[in-house]
């Protein structure tokens, strides 16, 4: 009798814990990207634009000094006060998915190395609407608790990817013919990376007993809140001065990243294997290749470059590798960023043909 009610209320709690991760995902969202996006979409409806190129400091296209620190300071600020809103939330659901939710709701829809699983996956990174480096919290929290390879990445790419809002802005500002060729490769990159890094990684899968509700910070003694400003402190430290660090040296070397566009013109092939490289490399906030392309476009870029970019600026940078390391080895990490370059390079070649 008192087994049977002991498990019910482990079974309440349990309940209740999960209910209050939702409830703060979805507020989080609700202040950071569903109601913002909501409001921009009647912004580029209407004016077919989204607002500046966050690169170049308004030069974009232009020549650009290879190291500037000013650049580098302006690219700083504009970039964190794009992102900050859903970088806080991220760190909030990143911890939090690791104490409150049961590790066996997490292995059923995301722990296996199936397609289901990874179709789970995507599925699920849709309606979040991060950047890839505000994705990267929630995917080491996915991954400490034992959420599979596969299923991490299919998560942490379809969140730019495919990200709804980003969609709907290209359609507005730069055509609808870009956002169904985005949609179509954003799939077939999420898909096909998330499957080629479940090879060639070590861990494809999880094992976790039925009884194990929470882990890796056992559950013990230790309150709740304890355990998570454990988890919350571990993200930050792992992230923050990485971040700030890395998004700056980015920032110094636009010049060098972003030549002009008359230099790519001169070896399409070399420049679209260089833009797939770069673009993979550099970091931008949510729907920040839109207007990027929407500028390059102006100054005559073409097809190819914009299907490399449309792929390999919002995929990855070398800042959410660095964010994501925590949860991955080196192997997987540049196994990654190989993947998404040649898949930015086929869509460039793809673009030239279709676009």
């Amino acid at each position: 009798m008192q087994h049977q009610l002991d498990s019910k209320t482990h079974h309440s709690r349990q309940i209740l814990l999960s209910l209050l991760f939702i409830v703060v995902l979805v507020l989080g969202l609700l202040y950071a990207k569903w109601v913002p996006y909501f409001q921009k979409s009647f912004v580029a409806a209407s004016t077919h634009n989204i607002g500046n190129a966050i690169v170049g400091n308004g030069h974009l296209g232009k020549a650009l000094p290879w190291f500037s620190l000013s650049l580098g300071w302006n690219f700083t600020k504009a970039y964190f006060l794009a992102i900050y809103k859903a970088f806080i939330v991220a760190l909030l659901v990143g911890s939090l998915v690791q104490v409150l939710l049961p590790v066996r709701t997490i292995r059923k829809y995301m722990g296996g190395d199936k397609f289901s699983n990874s179709f789970w996956a995507m599925l699920m990174g849709v309606p979040t609407m991060m950047c890839t480096c505000c994705t990267a919290p929630v995917a080491v929290g996915l991954k400490r608790s034992k959420a599979s390879t596969r299923s991490v990445v299919s998560f942490f790419l379809a969140n730019p990817l495919l990200n709804p809002a980003t969609l709907i802005f290209m359609g507005f500002v730069l055509g609808w013919n870009y956002t169904i060729f985005r949609l179509i490769m954003g799939i077939i990159v999420v898909l096909l990376v998330s499957w080629f890094i479940s090879k060639v990684a070590k861990e494809k899968m999880v094992n976790v007993p039925d009884n194990k509700m929470f882990d890796p910070i056992e559950y013990d003694d230790k309150s709740l809140f304890t355990r998570w400003l454990e988890a919350l402190g571990k993200l930050m430290l792992e992230s923050i001065p990485a971040y700030v660090v890395i998004v700056f040296i980015l920032g110094c070397f636009q010049g060098l990243i972003f030549p002009a566009v008359a230099n790519l013109s001169n070896n399409p092939i070399l420049g679209v294997i260089g833009l797939a490289i770069l673009g993979t490399l550099f970091v931008i906030p949510t729907a920040g290749e839109i207007p990027i392309i929407q500028t390059l476009l102006a100054l005559g870029l073409a097809p190819a470059f914009v299907g490399t970019l449309i792929i390999a600026l919002p995929a990855l940078s070398i800042v959410s590798l660095s964010l994501i390391k925590p949860a991955f080895s080196w192997k997987s990490v540049s196994y990654m960023f190989s993947a998404v370059v040649v898949m930015s390079i086929i869509s460039g070649i793809l673009g030239a043909i279709i676009l």
